[in-house]
């Protein structure tokens, strides 16, 4: 397996455990109070828009070459601790 493989497929695990993740919280979200549902959806959305972009990003780089997705990388690693941080920043705030 390459080093673009292996970089992939940890990607592509990460992005669905954040997806079950995410899914968790719209179930806790589901069963708040009519209050804390509305701030709950909102940080829900913002979630999952941004997996959608790393999704996309992802996408991207398994159509880069073998040369060309290291460049990718840097900014596949920012999308995903960003990603990361708000998923853990939400998970905090719904407990």
């Amino acid at each position: 397996m390459s080093m673009k493989e292996a970089y992939q497929k940890k990607l592509q695990a990460q992005l669905d455990e954040w997806s079950a993740e995410i899914d968790k919280l719209k179930a806790k979200a589901d069963k708040a109070k009519a209050d804390a549902q509305l701030e709950y959806y909102k940080q829900i959305e913002e979630l999952r828009s941004m997996q959608e972009a790393a999704s996309s990003k992802l996408a991207e780089l398994k159509e880069a070459s073998d040369d060309a997705w290291e460049d990718l990388k840097a900014g596949m690693d920012s999308a995903w601790n960003t990603l990361g941080n708000a998923l853990k920043s939400a998970t905090s705030r719904f407990r």
